[in-house]
């Protein structure tokens, strides 16, 4: 049977094929048919849902047989869909690279321990590269490392103003005059991902979805903020104060250790821009706890290379591919600077001035209706640092307010070799310290 089957199978080919010579032979006795014939089981297919066999793109022309990628257009679209894919990396990590590059800046000071802190006991400067941080605050800073040292106490002084961030620079908790203590000072707990360990009374407990968290204060300095006296006595304060150690250690905890930043040229903490920035985000996925992120950002990272457990070894080809793309990450992030693609970043909302703001309409979770505001957190984390409410919450003694330009009132970028004169409204809503800034703006830092 089977074998009959076959053989009129090819009967009916031959009968066809056969059919066909005539019909060829005699094309002036006999009309061609031009047609697609219908037969009884066609079914009308719409060309929107066809590919022709040749299409143009801006990448190039694509080829196709029947629908088949020919040529080389499986190489051009591979390359094409590598490079986006590297660029949305780029864009969509730079937190996680900003942050990693603030933690390396504390270790290559050898600064590894969580009660090793940084203080600018005369205040900020531009020694330091520190993205956009100022010369009227006492920044402090530390970073806990909950896989090594599981769960964490902060003793937080009297008057300060504390964060603690995630690695991926999302907000955790305030501590001190926005946090649950007031300013007053208190114990603060951290526990790390997935912990199911006890929890003590006592302590104002907060989770972490990172190991790696950033422990950062800011000091008042009351009085006049350029007298040494009053600088001091805010710094003696913090170092006489603050206590960081782990849990298991509440006992006998380590003994603090304070280095001063003002005035420490080589300390960087601008994340890179080249193709180091991919070995960066390789680092932090091999350091980070399972579901520090959502699948979608580790899809990203894994789609050009970057997965937990294996190696990061581009070959030529990808390693070229992520060079160009980080270089087009990297002008994206400084076009979106100056002329933000969110029009939330923009201060004034009746008229169009070269005035913008980090927080894109007051923001701090960079998510409106539901979706991700993803060119206003590119904005905040590619130019400065700090990820709370309180940094938008505009109410004197509790919260911040900033506004920054890197163009003058005629849309052209600010020359340090020229003049200009900065108009400012009176009665400023200032309860502790206000400040005008000049940044370099290849470093976003002082």
């Amino acid at each position: 049977m089977k074998a009959g089957r076959i053989f009129k199978t090819v009967l009916s080919i031959l009968v066809v094929c056969s059919l066909a010579v005539p019909v060829s032979a005699s094309a002036t006795k006999t009309k061609m048919i031009t047609q697609t014939p219908k037969m009884k089981m066609t079914t009308p297919i719409p060309e929107k849902v066809t590919t022709p066999n040749k299409v143009e793109t801006s990448i190039g022309t694509l080829e196709f047989f029947d629908g088949v990628p020919i040529g080389k257009t499986k190489e051009m679209l591979y390359d094409f869909v590598d490079r986006g894919r590297a660029v949305e990396v780029f864009i969509n990590m730079t937190p996680a690279a900003s942050m990693y590059s603030l933690r390396q800046g504390h270790r290559d000071l050898g600064l590894t321990e969580s009660n090793q802190i940084l203080i600018a006991e005369q205040l900020g400067d531009s020694k330091p590269l520190v993205l956009t941080w100022n010369n009227t605050s006492l920044y402090t800073w530390g970073f806990l490392d909950l896989k090594k040292d599981g769960p964490t106490v902060i003793e937080l002084p009297p008057d300060v103003l504390g964060i603690l961030d995630d690695m991926y620079f999302r907000y955790i908790s305030d501590m001190g005059a926005a946090g649950p203590d007031r300013g007053k000072g208190g114990k603060y707990l951290v526990l790390p991902p997935g912990y199911k360990g006890d929890v003590p009374d006592g302590y104002y407990v907060v989770k972490s979805r990172t190991y790696c968290v950033w422990n950062f204060m800011r000091g008042y300095v009351r009085g006049n903020v350029q007298d040494p006296a009053n600088i001091k006595k805010a710094a003696d304060n913090i170092k006489a104060n603050l206590k960081v150690y782990p849990l298991a250690k509440k006992n006998n905890p380590p003994k603090m250790q304070f280095k001063n930043m003002s005035g420490l040229a080589g300390y960087n903490t601008i994340m890179p821009n080249d193709f180091s920035f991919y070995e960066v985000l390789n680092e932090i996925v091999q350091e980070e706890a399972d579901g520090w992120l959502d699948p979608e950002l580790l899809g990203q990272m894994r789609a050009i290379g970057i997965v937990k457990g294996q190696p990061f070894n581009p070959d030529a080809r990808m390693k070229k591919i992520l060079t160009d793309a980080v270089a087009i990450g990297n002008a994206y992030a400084r076009v979106n600077t100056v002329y933000p693609k969110d029009p939330g970043n923009y201060i004034y909302k009746d008229k169009h001035t070269e005035w913008v703001m980090a927080y894109p309409e007051k923001d701090t979770y960079f998510e409106k209706d539901g979706a991700r505001r993803m060119d206003g957190r590119l904005w905040m984390h590619y130019n400065a640092v700090c990820v709370t409410p309180a940094m938008a919450l505009t109410r004197p003694g509790a919260g911040s307010d900033y506004m920054i330009t890197g163009l003058d009132s005629r849309g052209r970028p600010l020359d340090g070799a020229k003049t200009y004169k900065l108009h400012l409204p009176p009665n400023f809503p200032v309860k502790d310290n206000w400040s005008v800034t000049i940044y370099d703006p290849q470093t976003r830092s002082m």
